[in-house]
């Protein structure tokens, strides 16, 4: 059971991943109009900004629980991401969603969308990188 905390880092990685490189792809190239697509992918990635703001709690409240998993500077530096990760997805939902979903000077918000997804993607990337590694004596040590 100790290695929830890494399935948690895989599953936020991994729905961010199928997410945004076949879901939304296979939604635009499948669906009759962009705006059916588009409607059916501002829903998904409102849906994606929750698991992502779940799961980034769960990792929290595992580095709390699970000291010999987090401890050392290389897992301080994964609660660093998770909390970068979370806020972006929150940023997301909140801030930058509601002005694409109103086409208010779309191509500037839908590109700042785009790169807060590949952000938050590239945290939950580190995250897990940094969980799956073994821990070593020394880095209990740190």
């Amino acid at each position: 059971m100790a290695a929830w905390p890494l399935w948690l880092a895989a599953l936020w990685w991994g729905s961010l991943s199928a997410l945004g490189m076949w879901v939304v792809p296979t939604l635009f190239a499948q669906l009759p109009t962009k705006a059916l697509a588009g409607n059916a992918a501002a829903a998904l990635f409102s849906v994606q900004s929750m698991v992502s703001a779940v799961l980034g709690a769960g990792l929290l409240l595992a580095s709390r629980a699970d000291a010999t998993r987090w401890h050392g500077s290389q897992a301080r530096d994964a609660r660093g991401f998770v909390l970068a990760g979370m806020l972006l997805a929150l940023l997301l939902e909140f801030a930058v969603a509601p002005r694409i979903t109103a086409r208010v000077n779309l191509p500037v918000w839908h590109g700042l969308g785009t790169a807060m997804l590949l952000l938050q993607w590239g945290c939950a990337a580190v995250v897990f990188w940094k969980l799956a590694r073994p821990v070593r004596a020394t880095q209990i040590q740190d």
